[in-house]
Protein backbone atom coordinates (compact mmCIF):
# COMPACT_ATOMS: atom_id res chain seq x y z
CA UNK A 1 0.00 0.00 0.00
CA UNK A 2 1.74 3.18 -1.14
CA UNK A 3 1.41 5.76 1.65
CA UNK A 4 -0.37 8.87 0.46
CA UNK A 5 0.13 10.40 3.83
CA UNK A 6 0.58 7.91 7.38
CA UNK A 7 7.74 3.88 2.85
CA UNK A 8 22.06 -7.39 -0.87
CA UNK A 9 25.73 -7.06 -0.20
CA UNK A 10 26.06 -4.34 2.45
CA UNK A 11 28.41 -1.41 2.79
CA UNK A 12 29.03 -0.04 6.28
CA UNK A 13 30.44 3.46 6.81
CA UNK A 14 30.90 5.59 9.92
CA UNK A 15 31.27 9.36 9.91
CA UNK A 16 31.82 11.93 12.64
CA UNK A 17 30.83 15.55 12.91
CA UNK A 18 29.78 18.22 15.35
CA UNK A 19 26.85 20.56 15.95
CA UNK A 20 26.33 23.12 18.70
CA UNK A 21 29.00 23.34 21.36
CA UNK A 22 27.46 22.36 24.68
CA UNK A 23 28.92 21.24 28.02
CA UNK A 24 30.32 17.73 27.91
CA UNK A 25 27.82 15.04 28.90
CA UNK A 26 27.85 11.29 29.42
CA UNK A 27 27.41 9.35 26.20
CA UNK A 28 23.77 8.40 25.73
CA UNK A 29 23.83 6.28 22.59
CA UNK A 30 25.22 2.74 22.26
CA UNK A 31 28.77 2.13 21.01
CA UNK A 32 29.37 2.41 17.26
CA UNK A 33 29.55 -1.36 16.83
CA UNK A 34 26.09 -1.85 18.33
CA UNK A 35 24.45 0.74 16.07
CA UNK A 36 26.27 -0.69 13.06
CA UNK A 37 25.06 -4.19 13.93
CA UNK A 38 21.48 -2.96 14.39
CA UNK A 39 21.17 -1.30 10.99
CA UNK A 40 23.14 -4.07 9.28
CA UNK A 41 20.62 -6.58 10.62
CA UNK A 42 17.77 -4.66 8.98
CA UNK A 43 19.50 -4.89 5.62
CA UNK A 44 20.32 -8.58 6.13
CA UNK A 45 16.67 -9.28 7.06
CA UNK A 46 15.51 -7.48 3.89
CA UNK A 47 13.73 -4.89 6.04
CA UNK A 48 15.63 -2.11 4.30
CA UNK A 49 17.58 -1.64 1.09
CA UNK A 50 19.81 0.92 2.78
CA UNK A 51 19.84 3.00 5.96
CA UNK A 52 21.67 6.11 7.10
CA UNK A 53 21.44 6.85 10.84
CA UNK A 54 22.64 9.96 12.64
CA UNK A 55 22.73 10.45 16.41
CA UNK A 56 23.36 13.62 18.39
CA UNK A 57 24.66 13.48 21.94
CA UNK A 58 23.77 16.06 24.58
CA UNK A 59 27.15 17.74 24.08
CA UNK A 60 26.23 18.37 20.42
CA UNK A 61 28.62 15.78 18.97
CA UNK A 62 27.22 13.63 16.19
CA UNK A 63 27.90 10.24 14.65
CA UNK A 64 26.59 8.94 11.34
CA UNK A 65 26.32 5.32 10.23
CA UNK A 66 25.26 3.70 6.97
CA UNK A 67 24.44 0.19 5.78
CA UNK A 68 23.07 -1.28 2.58
CA UNK A 69 22.96 0.01 -0.96
CA UNK A 70 22.02 3.45 -2.37
CA UNK A 71 20.73 1.97 -5.63
CA UNK A 72 22.26 1.60 -9.12
CA UNK A 73 23.98 4.74 -10.31
CA UNK A 74 23.73 6.53 -6.95
CA UNK A 75 26.70 7.81 -4.99
CA UNK A 76 27.90 5.67 -2.04
CA UNK A 77 26.04 6.24 1.21
CA UNK A 78 27.30 9.02 3.42
CA UNK A 79 26.21 12.05 5.40
CA UNK A 80 25.57 13.87 2.09
CA UNK A 81 23.13 11.22 0.75
CA UNK A 82 19.77 12.83 -0.08
CA UNK A 83 16.42 11.20 0.68
CA UNK A 84 12.79 12.20 0.45
CA UNK A 85 11.67 12.87 4.04
CA UNK A 86 7.92 12.90 3.36
CA UNK A 87 5.77 13.96 6.29
CA UNK A 88 8.67 15.26 8.36
CA UNK A 89 7.95 18.30 6.15
CA UNK A 90 4.92 18.83 8.39
CA UNK A 91 7.07 19.94 11.33
CA UNK A 92 8.70 22.56 9.10
CA UNK A 93 5.18 23.79 8.31
CA UNK A 94 4.43 23.91 12.03
CA UNK A 95 7.58 25.98 12.61
CA UNK A 96 6.53 28.40 9.86
CA UNK A 97 3.21 28.80 11.65
CA UNK A 98 4.89 29.49 15.02
CA UNK A 99 7.36 31.92 13.41
CA UNK A 100 4.59 33.85 11.65
CA UNK A 101 2.57 33.99 14.87
CA UNK A 102 5.60 35.35 16.74
CA UNK A 103 6.03 38.03 14.08
CA UNK A 104 2.36 39.02 14.27
CA UNK A 105 1.66 37.95 10.68
CA UNK A 106 -1.00 35.40 11.59
CA UNK A 107 -2.70 34.08 14.74
CA UNK A 108 -3.31 30.48 15.75
CA UNK A 109 -7.06 31.08 16.02
CA UNK A 110 -7.31 32.82 12.64
CA UNK A 111 -9.84 31.13 10.34
CA UNK A 112 -8.10 29.48 7.40
CA UNK A 113 -10.61 31.24 5.14
CA UNK A 114 -9.02 34.58 6.05
CA UNK A 115 -6.00 33.70 3.90
CA UNK A 116 -7.76 32.06 0.94
CA UNK A 117 -9.23 33.91 -2.06
CA UNK A 118 -12.92 34.24 -1.19
CA UNK A 119 -13.93 34.48 -4.84
CA UNK A 120 -12.33 31.07 -5.56
CA UNK A 121 -12.97 28.91 -2.51
CA UNK A 122 -15.42 28.51 0.37
CA UNK A 123 -14.06 26.74 3.45
CA UNK A 124 -16.40 24.20 5.06
CA UNK A 125 -17.72 25.07 8.52
CA UNK A 126 -19.71 23.16 11.10
CA UNK A 127 -21.90 24.28 13.99
CA UNK A 128 -21.00 27.90 13.36
CA UNK A 129 -17.31 27.10 13.90
CA UNK A 130 -14.57 27.96 11.41
CA UNK A 131 -11.50 25.79 10.83
CA UNK A 132 -8.48 27.66 12.23
CA UNK A 133 -4.78 27.48 11.47
CA UNK A 134 -4.29 25.66 14.80
CA UNK A 135 -6.93 23.07 13.87
CA UNK A 136 -4.97 22.25 10.71
CA UNK A 137 -1.69 21.88 12.61
CA UNK A 138 -3.14 19.54 15.25
CA UNK A 139 -5.09 17.34 12.80
CA UNK A 140 -8.37 18.36 14.47
CA UNK A 141 -9.96 20.23 11.56
CA UNK A 142 -12.51 17.56 10.71
CA UNK A 143 -11.07 17.36 7.20
CA UNK A 144 -10.29 13.85 5.86
CA UNK A 145 -6.85 12.37 5.38
CA UNK A 146 -7.02 13.10 1.65
CA UNK A 147 -9.50 14.95 -0.61
CA UNK A 148 -11.97 12.72 -2.43
CA UNK A 149 -11.10 14.28 -5.79
CA UNK A 150 -7.52 13.08 -5.52
CA UNK A 151 -7.22 10.81 -8.56
CA UNK A 152 -3.60 10.79 -9.78
CA UNK A 153 -2.93 10.27 -13.45
CA UNK A 154 0.37 8.60 -12.52
CA UNK A 155 0.11 6.47 -9.33
CA UNK A 156 3.92 6.29 -9.23
CA UNK A 157 4.02 10.09 -8.74
CA UNK A 158 0.59 10.67 -7.23
CA UNK A 159 0.72 14.30 -6.06
CA UNK A 160 2.26 15.77 -9.21
CA UNK A 161 -1.01 16.71 -10.90
CA UNK A 162 -3.17 17.71 -7.93
CA UNK A 163 -3.87 21.40 -8.52
CA UNK A 164 -4.89 24.37 -6.42
CA UNK A 165 -8.11 24.48 -8.44
CA UNK A 166 -8.88 20.89 -7.42
CA UNK A 167 -8.12 21.70 -3.78
CA UNK A 168 -10.47 24.68 -3.86
CA UNK A 169 -13.15 22.62 -5.59
CA UNK A 170 -12.95 19.95 -2.88
CA UNK A 171 -13.07 22.45 -0.01
CA UNK A 172 -15.97 24.37 -1.53
CA UNK A 173 -18.09 21.23 -1.87
CA UNK A 174 -17.04 19.25 1.20
CA UNK A 175 -19.35 18.72 4.16
CA UNK A 176 -17.51 18.05 7.42
CA UNK A 177 -18.50 14.72 8.96
CA UNK A 178 -17.62 15.67 12.52
CA UNK A 179 -17.35 18.77 14.69
CA UNK A 180 -14.15 20.78 14.39
CA UNK A 181 -11.71 20.05 17.26
CA UNK A 182 -13.78 17.02 18.32
CA UNK A 183 -11.31 14.34 17.32
CA UNK A 184 -7.75 14.02 16.06
CA UNK A 185 -7.42 12.33 12.67
CA UNK A 186 -4.10 12.46 10.83
CA UNK A 187 -4.60 14.44 7.62
CA UNK A 188 -2.20 15.17 4.80
CA UNK A 189 -4.86 17.45 3.38
CA UNK A 190 -4.98 19.59 6.53
CA UNK A 191 -1.25 20.28 6.74
CA UNK A 192 -0.93 20.69 2.98
CA UNK A 193 -3.69 23.31 3.22
CA UNK A 194 -1.89 24.94 6.16
CA UNK A 195 1.29 25.31 4.11
CA UNK A 196 -0.73 26.75 1.24
CA UNK A 197 -2.50 29.27 3.49
CA UNK A 198 0.74 30.39 5.14
CA UNK A 199 2.36 30.93 1.73
CA UNK A 200 -0.56 33.12 0.66
CA UNK A 201 -0.37 35.04 3.94
CA UNK A 202 3.36 35.66 3.39
CA UNK A 203 3.01 36.42 -0.33
CA UNK A 204 5.58 33.72 -1.14
CA UNK A 205 5.80 30.19 -2.45
CA UNK A 206 5.95 27.49 0.21
CA UNK A 207 9.45 26.47 -0.85
CA UNK A 208 10.78 30.04 -0.70
CA UNK A 209 9.13 30.55 2.68
CA UNK A 210 10.78 27.44 4.17
CA UNK A 211 14.14 28.32 2.64
CA UNK A 212 14.19 31.94 3.82
CA UNK A 213 12.82 31.37 7.32
CA UNK A 214 14.23 27.98 8.31
CA UNK A 215 16.74 26.39 5.95
CA UNK A 216 19.06 29.34 5.32
CA UNK A 217 19.17 30.51 8.99
CA UNK A 218 20.06 26.95 10.05
CA UNK A 219 22.58 26.41 7.25
CA UNK A 220 20.59 23.52 5.77
CA UNK A 221 21.96 23.83 2.24
CA UNK A 222 21.06 20.28 1.17
CA UNK A 223 17.37 20.49 2.05
CA UNK A 224 14.60 21.65 -0.25
CA UNK A 225 11.83 20.67 -2.61
CA UNK A 226 13.53 21.47 -5.90
CA UNK A 227 16.69 19.40 -6.23
CA UNK A 228 19.79 21.53 -6.63
CA UNK A 229 22.60 20.10 -8.76
CA UNK A 230 24.40 19.01 -5.59
CA UNK A 231 21.29 17.43 -4.09
CA UNK A 232 20.58 15.58 -7.32
CA UNK A 233 24.18 14.30 -7.36
CA UNK A 234 23.72 12.81 -3.87
CA UNK A 235 20.12 11.60 -4.30
CA UNK A 236 19.80 7.89 -3.53
CA UNK A 237 17.34 5.65 -5.34
CA UNK A 238 14.06 4.88 -3.60
CA UNK A 239 12.59 1.36 -3.45
CA UNK A 240 9.20 -0.09 -2.67
CA UNK A 241 8.57 -2.78 -0.07
CA UNK A 242 9.46 -5.52 -2.54
CA UNK A 243 12.82 -3.90 -3.31
CA UNK A 244 11.88 -2.56 -6.73
CA UNK A 245 13.07 0.91 -7.79
CA UNK A 246 10.44 3.58 -7.10
CA UNK A 247 9.90 6.96 -8.71
CA UNK A 248 10.48 10.18 -6.83
CA UNK A 249 7.41 12.14 -5.78
CA UNK A 250 6.79 15.70 -6.93
CA UNK A 251 4.32 17.22 -4.51
CA UNK A 252 2.62 20.41 -5.62
CA UNK A 253 -0.26 22.30 -3.94
CA UNK A 254 0.03 20.17 -0.76
CA UNK A 255 3.80 20.75 -0.39
CA UNK A 256 3.52 21.53 3.30
CA UNK A 257 2.46 17.94 3.98
CA UNK A 258 5.45 16.11 2.54
CA UNK A 259 7.52 17.64 -0.25
CA UNK A 260 10.96 18.16 1.31
CA UNK A 261 14.17 16.23 0.59
CA UNK A 262 17.19 16.31 2.89
CA UNK A 263 20.26 14.48 4.18
CA UNK A 264 21.34 13.31 7.62
CA UNK A 265 23.84 16.16 8.03
CA UNK A 266 21.16 18.81 7.58
CA UNK A 267 18.64 16.91 9.68
CA UNK A 268 21.10 16.63 12.57
CA UNK A 269 21.56 20.40 12.38
CA UNK A 270 17.77 20.71 12.47
CA UNK A 271 17.57 18.46 15.55
CA UNK A 272 20.32 20.50 17.23
CA UNK A 273 18.32 23.69 16.64
CA UNK A 274 15.32 22.05 18.31
CA UNK A 275 17.19 21.15 21.51
CA UNK A 276 18.87 23.07 24.30
CA UNK A 277 18.36 26.75 25.10
CA UNK A 278 16.94 28.79 22.22
CA UNK A 279 19.61 31.03 20.67
CA UNK A 280 17.48 33.00 18.18
CA UNK A 281 13.87 34.06 17.56
CA UNK A 282 13.57 31.17 15.11
CA UNK A 283 14.68 28.67 17.76
CA UNK A 284 12.22 30.26 20.21
CA UNK A 285 9.46 29.64 17.67
CA UNK A 286 10.69 26.06 17.29
CA UNK A 287 10.26 25.50 21.05
CA UNK A 288 6.65 26.66 20.76
CA UNK A 289 5.98 23.84 18.29
CA UNK A 290 6.99 21.26 20.92
CA UNK A 291 4.22 22.30 23.32
CA UNK A 292 1.39 19.79 23.62
CA UNK A 293 -1.83 21.11 22.08
CA UNK A 294 -4.08 18.05 22.08
CA UNK A 295 -4.13 14.31 22.72
CA UNK A 296 -4.00 12.06 19.68
CA UNK A 297 -4.25 8.69 21.36
CA UNK A 298 -3.33 7.43 24.83
CA UNK A 299 0.24 8.53 25.59
CA UNK A 300 0.59 10.35 22.26
CA UNK A 301 -0.01 14.11 22.08
CA UNK A 302 0.54 16.59 19.28
CA UNK A 303 2.16 20.01 19.24
CA UNK A 304 2.31 22.17 16.13
CA UNK A 305 2.68 19.05 13.96
CA UNK A 306 5.34 17.43 16.18
CA UNK A 307 4.21 14.11 17.71
CA UNK A 308 4.92 13.90 21.45
CA UNK A 309 5.32 10.39 22.85
CA UNK A 310 5.35 9.98 26.63
CA UNK A 311 7.22 6.99 28.08
CA UNK A 312 6.76 7.25 31.83
CA UNK A 313 8.43 10.49 32.86
CA UNK A 314 10.32 10.74 29.56
CA UNK A 315 9.23 12.25 26.29
CA UNK A 316 10.28 11.84 22.69
CA UNK A 317 9.30 14.60 20.27
CA UNK A 318 9.31 13.15 16.77
CA UNK A 319 7.82 12.76 13.33
CA UNK A 320 8.21 10.29 10.52
CA UNK A 321 7.63 10.42 6.79
CA UNK A 322 7.10 8.06 3.91
CA UNK A 323 6.84 8.45 0.14
CA UNK A 324 6.73 5.88 -2.64
CA UNK A 325 10.36 4.81 -2.15
CA UNK A 326 11.61 6.28 1.14
CA UNK A 327 10.97 6.31 4.88
CA UNK A 328 12.36 8.83 7.35
CA UNK A 329 12.40 9.53 11.10
CA UNK A 330 13.58 12.52 13.12
CA UNK A 331 13.20 12.93 16.87
CA UNK A 332 14.75 14.06 20.13
CA UNK A 333 14.43 13.96 23.91
CA UNK A 334 13.90 17.61 24.95
CA UNK A 335 15.15 17.03 28.50
CA UNK A 336 18.26 14.96 27.78
CA UNK A 337 19.01 17.00 24.64
CA UNK A 338 19.75 13.94 22.50
CA UNK A 339 18.32 13.18 19.07
CA UNK A 340 18.35 10.71 16.19
CA UNK A 341 17.67 10.70 12.45
CA UNK A 342 16.94 7.54 10.43
CA UNK A 343 16.73 7.81 6.63
CA UNK A 344 16.02 4.81 4.39
CA UNK A 345 15.73 4.37 0.63
CA UNK A 346 12.85 1.91 0.91
CA UNK A 347 9.36 2.07 2.39
CA UNK A 348 10.08 -0.25 5.30
CA UNK A 349 9.13 1.35 8.62
CA UNK A 350 12.24 2.04 10.72
CA UNK A 351 10.71 4.40 13.29
CA UNK A 352 11.43 1.87 16.03
CA UNK A 353 15.18 2.34 15.44
CA UNK A 354 15.02 6.08 16.04
CA UNK A 355 12.68 5.81 19.02
CA UNK A 356 14.75 3.01 20.58
CA UNK A 357 18.02 4.89 20.17
CA UNK A 358 16.53 7.97 21.84
CA UNK A 359 14.80 5.98 24.58
CA UNK A 360 15.75 2.29 24.99
CA UNK A 361 12.41 1.66 26.73
CA UNK A 362 10.85 1.76 23.28
CA UNK A 363 11.21 -1.79 21.92
CA UNK A 364 12.70 -2.74 18.60
CA UNK A 365 10.29 -4.43 16.20
CA UNK A 366 11.14 -8.10 15.63
CA UNK A 367 11.48 -9.39 12.07
CA UNK A 368 8.16 -10.28 10.47
CA UNK A 369 7.52 -14.00 10.31
CA UNK A 370 7.98 -15.67 6.97
CA UNK A 371 4.64 -16.05 5.22
CA UNK A 372 3.83 -18.86 2.83
CA UNK A 373 1.10 -18.62 0.22
CA UNK A 374 -1.45 -21.44 0.14
CA UNK A 375 -4.06 -22.21 -2.52
CA UNK A 376 -7.60 -20.92 -1.93
CA UNK A 377 -10.43 -21.51 -4.37
CA UNK A 378 -11.93 -18.66 -6.37
CA UNK A 379 -15.34 -19.49 -4.89
CA UNK A 380 -14.05 -18.67 -1.41
CA UNK A 381 -12.25 -15.55 -2.63
CA UNK A 382 -15.49 -14.29 -4.18
CA UNK A 383 -17.13 -14.25 -0.74
CA UNK A 384 -14.67 -11.57 0.37
CA UNK A 385 -15.52 -9.11 -2.42
CA UNK A 386 -16.85 -5.94 -0.84
CA UNK A 387 -16.27 -2.48 0.58
CA UNK A 388 -14.75 -2.31 4.08
CA UNK A 389 -14.69 1.16 5.75
CA UNK A 390 -12.00 1.33 8.45
CA UNK A 391 -12.80 5.01 9.18
CA UNK A 392 -15.36 7.40 7.65
CA UNK A 393 -12.70 8.50 5.15
CA UNK A 394 -10.56 5.39 4.66
CA UNK A 395 -11.63 2.01 3.36
CA UNK A 396 -10.45 -1.14 1.61
CA UNK A 397 -12.15 -2.23 -1.60
CA UNK A 398 -11.69 -5.97 -2.09
CA UNK A 399 -12.08 -7.53 -5.53
CA UNK A 400 -11.21 -10.72 -7.39
CA UNK A 401 -9.26 -10.38 -10.63
CA UNK A 402 -8.18 -13.41 -12.68
CA UNK A 403 -8.66 -15.70 -9.70
CA UNK A 404 -6.58 -13.55 -7.29
CA UNK A 405 -7.70 -11.35 -4.39
CA UNK A 406 -6.89 -7.64 -4.48
CA UNK A 407 -7.37 -4.97 -1.80
CA UNK A 408 -7.26 -1.27 -2.68
CA UNK A 409 -7.05 1.41 0.02
CA UNK A 410 -8.73 4.77 -0.45
CA UNK A 411 -6.69 6.97 -2.78
CA UNK A 412 -4.02 4.32 -3.28
CA UNK A 413 -2.95 1.74 -5.82
CA UNK A 414 -4.63 -1.63 -6.04
CA UNK A 415 -2.43 -4.47 -4.73
CA UNK A 416 -2.81 -8.21 -4.63
CA UNK A 417 -3.07 -9.90 -1.24
CA UNK A 418 -1.91 -13.50 -0.86
CA UNK A 419 -3.61 -16.22 1.22
CA UNK A 420 -1.80 -17.98 4.04
CA UNK A 421 -5.07 -19.63 5.08
CA UNK A 422 -8.68 -19.43 3.89
CA UNK A 423 -9.27 -16.28 5.97
CA UNK A 424 -5.79 -14.74 6.40
CA UNK A 425 -4.06 -12.76 3.66
CA UNK A 426 -0.86 -10.73 3.41
CA UNK A 427 0.53 -7.91 1.29
CA UNK A 428 4.01 -8.17 -0.16
CA UNK A 429 4.42 -4.44 -0.90
CA UNK A 430 3.99 -3.44 2.75
CA UNK A 431 4.10 -5.19 6.12
CA UNK A 432 0.34 -5.51 6.48
CA UNK A 433 -2.11 -8.39 6.71
CA UNK A 434 -5.87 -8.89 6.46
CA UNK A 435 -8.03 -11.35 8.40
CA UNK A 436 -11.59 -11.83 7.20
CA UNK A 437 -14.24 -12.41 9.90
CA UNK A 438 -17.49 -14.36 9.71
CA UNK A 439 -20.79 -14.28 11.59
CA UNK A 440 -22.43 -17.22 13.34
CA UNK A 441 -23.99 -18.30 10.06
CA UNK A 442 -20.59 -18.47 8.40
CA UNK A 443 -21.11 -15.40 6.20
CA UNK A 444 -18.25 -12.91 5.76
CA UNK A 445 -19.07 -9.98 8.03
CA UNK A 446 -15.91 -7.88 7.97
CA UNK A 447 -12.14 -7.81 8.11
CA UNK A 448 -9.32 -6.77 10.41
CA UNK A 449 -6.34 -4.86 8.99
CA UNK A 450 -3.11 -5.66 10.85
CA UNK A 451 -0.48 -2.97 10.31
CA UNK A 452 2.03 -1.08 12.44
CA UNK A 453 1.06 -2.99 15.57
CA UNK A 454 -2.60 -2.04 15.19
CA UNK A 455 -5.58 -4.27 14.45
CA UNK A 456 -8.29 -2.20 12.80
CA UNK A 457 -11.68 -3.83 12.16
CA UNK A 458 -14.03 -2.89 9.33
CA UNK A 459 -17.54 -4.14 8.52
CA UNK A 460 -18.34 -5.56 5.11
CA UNK A 461 -20.56 -3.61 2.73
CA UNK A 462 -21.60 -4.60 -0.74
CA UNK A 463 -19.75 -2.98 -3.64
CA UNK A 464 -21.67 -0.40 -5.65
CA UNK A 465 -22.25 -1.63 -9.16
Amino acid sequence: MTRYCYFLAALLLTFAGCAKEEPAAQQHFPPDADIEALIQSRVDEKRAVGIVVGVMEADGSTRVFAAGEPGPGAQPFGEQSVFEIGSITKVFTGILLADMVAKGEVALDDPVAKYLPEDEVTMPTRGGRDITLLDLSTHRSGLPRMPDNFNPADPANPYADYSVAQLYEFLSNHELRRDIDALGEYSNLSVGLLGHALSLAAGSSYEDLVRERILEPLGMSSTGITLSDDMRHWLVMGHDMAGNAAANWDIVTLEGAGALRSNVRDMLAFIAANTGPAESPLEEAMRVTHESRANLNGNVDIGLNWIILSLGRDQVVWHNGGTGGYHAFAGFDPVRGVGAVVLTNSTHDTDDIGLHLINPEFPLTPPPRRRVEVPVSTDILETYVGFYPLTPDFALTVTVENGDLWAQATGQDNYQVFPESETEFFYTVVDAQITFTKDDAGNVSGLVLHQGGRNTPAPKQELSR
